[in-house]
């Protein structure tokens, strides 16, 4: 029996709620908010709801964790963070098939380079217009600290990227029964 995986399945819908609200925990509840520094790891769910579950579902994740945490938070949402969020959601998910042709070693550079690039995207350029242009922040007062959370959790977005998706609950979400099954086999030979 095949399962349905469709974007409007009750089973995705549901994994995307429950990403959802691991991102606004992870983003809102547990961080450290310096102003126009924000360090948390809640970015982590939105990237393996796109791995896991498509783009399309990553992104739209990004999308409600923004809105719904700007109305937990009391803010105004900013267009531009919003892009941003969504677009953690998708960039990851769209270097999924290039994954595919790969081993472990391939997958962990094509997931780590995809991180990357929508870091250097969301954080550095589209974050941080949305910080000058509709905020008010000063560019050349703000770039430097920007930089430094560029440096800082990239990699720590990596690491947990990676040892999410090479465990077994990636098998658990997309519903691979194969595969869990295989790794199964592998742990008790």
């Amino acid at each position: 029996m095949q399962k349905n995986r469709s974007f409007f399945s009750v089973t995705t819908l549901v994994y995307m709620a429950l990403f959802t609200a691991l991102h606004i925990v992870l983003t809102r509840v547990l961080v450290i908010d310096l102003g126009s520094y924000r360090i948390s790891v809640g970015t982590v769910a939105t990237i393996m709801a796109g791995l896991w579950l498509g783009p399309v579902a990553g992104g739209t994740v990004g999308l409600v964790s923004d809105i719904l945490g700007c109305f937990i938070r009391g803010y105004a949402v900013n267009p531009f963070i919003t892009v941003a969020a969504i677009l953690w959601g998708v960039i990851p998910a769209l270097a999924r098939p290039m994954m595919a042709k790969y081993g472990r070693k391939g997958k962990t550079a094509v997931l780590c380079a995809s991180i990357a690039v929508t870091a250097v995207f969301s954080t550095l350029i589209i974050t941080t217009a949305g910080l000058v242009l509709l905020l008010g922040y000063n560019f050349y007062a703000i770039m430097p600290g920007r930089l430094v959370q560029f440096a800082m959790l990239t990699p720590i977005y990596c690491v947990l990227s990676c040892l999410l998706y090479f465990s077994p609950l990636t098998a658990l979400v997309t519903g691979n029964t194969a595969v869990s099954r295989k790794g199964l086999q592998k742990t008790t030979v």
